[in-house]
């Protein structure tokens, strides 16, 4: 379970601070797949980011309960100046998994050829979308926080990164950022919307995103 608590994020940008949100309280329920939607700028990113623990908040707290990946889609969790099998080996360490197999795995699943022995700042962002997939995949977590990945690469990768991600939400809980309503209405079966810095949770996914629609008409 992952409980919200007071939390809150703000920017100082030039002439002044930029609230993200204010005072977000909201216990998210365990057991689910929740849509995270909302107007590019609202701040879904930066919410998941500080779920995983890998930016902190202005003020407030997240509880976490089970173990949490980074925000997959991204490389922010990697050292660019290290290699793929680098990147991959130190993440097996960090959560304590044999960093021999997850090596394997991830340069079968990835698919990227020699550049999963280049450094990381040689990949273009497809590459580093199929190298963090990969990883996330190859360890057990019991949240999966996923950001704009399941688009990545051709049909043929995304069909396998479907289908794996569907084996491990069997297992597991998500929170997921999509612009792609298929890909809402595929995966998760609940929803929250971000606007104005508010957090609103719906048990359907569906109603999550008729609300996403009206407010997106508003503006």
């Amino acid at each position: 379970m992952i409980q919200l608590r007071d939390l809150c994020k703000s920017f100082e940008i030039p002439g002044g601070t930029h609230s993200v949100f204010q005072n977000l309280t909201l216990d998210l329920p365990p057991g689910r797949s929740l849509g995270l939607l909302g107007r590019n700028g609202a701040g879904k990113s930066t919410l998941l980011k500080i779920i995983a623990g890998t930016m902190q908040p202005s003020a407030g707290r997240v509880i976490r309960g089970g173990k949490i990946s980074w925000p997959i889609g991204g490389a922010n969790s990697f050292h660019p100046d290290m290699t793929g099998l680098q990147n991959t080996r130190f993440l097996a360490r960090c959560y304590g998994i044999d960093s021999d197999s997850l090596a394997r795995y991830v340069e079968e699943f990835a698919q990227i050829g020699d550049h999963f022995h280049m450094p990381l700042r040689t990949y273009s962002q497809g590459m580093k979308s199929r190298l963090s997939f990969g990883v996330a995949m190859g360890i057990p977590f019991d949240t999966y926080l996923i950001d704009e990945v399941t688009g990545a690469g051709d049909k043929s990768f995304r069909e396998r990164s479907n289908k794996v991600f569907r084996a491990r939400m069997a297992k597991a809980d998500a929170i997921m950022i999509s612009h792609n309503m298929s890909d809402m209405r595929s995966f998760c079966n609940s929803g929250l919307v971000l606007h104005h810095g508010m957090l609103e949770f719906f048990d359907d996914i569906e109603q999550a995103i008729t609300r996403h629609e009206e407010l997106m008409n508003l503006a």
